[in-house]
């Protein structure tokens, strides 16, 4: 087993995608991640400007950020969106306590304002996934050493 795929089942898991959703997306998602690239985040999603075109699943990995849209009726899957992260500008996320929800905000390389609202189970779940953003978006920078004198 490959290190997407040992990391992406546990982060399904927390986020309580069932097994056949799983199935249905992981073609989608084989083509779009290499193998030795770590999922981090797993989140079924809503388009908030698209609210009736169906679900999304959203797979964060540290170093691409893949969408793909399953249509309502149909089941039909397609790849709303697979960008390198470094190819991603003015992310941003806001976390909103009320609603257990992560509202996620990113501009891609075609100059495409997406936004995609991550509904979570509870407020430790919503600080979870805020944490996990943080560690992709804004890694910690090594402090300088101090100059030896």
């Amino acid at each position: 087993m490959d290190v997407f795929y040992r990391t992406f089942l546990p982060a399904a898991a927390e986020a309580g995608v069932a097994i056949p959703t799983v199935s249905r997306h992981m073609p989608v998602f084989r083509r779009c991640v290499e193998a030795d690239d770590t999922a981090v985040l797993v989140a079924r999603c809503l388009h908030p400007d698209r609210p009736l075109q169906g679900e999304f699943l959203l797979v964060l990995t540290e170093r691409r950020l893949v969408v793909t849209q399953e249509t309502r009726l149909l089941r039909r899957l397609r790849l709303h969106l697979n960008a390198e992260l470094r190819h991603l500008g003015n992310v941003n996320w806001n976390p909103d306590v009320r609603s257990s929800a992560v509202e996620l905000a990113a501009t891609a390389i075609d100059g495409v304002r997406e936004r995609f609202w991550i509904r979570v189970g509870h407020p430790k779940q919503l600080w979870h996934t805020d944490a996990l953003l943080k560690r992709v978006f804004r890694p910690a920078r090594p402090t300088p050493a101090a100059a030896v004198g």
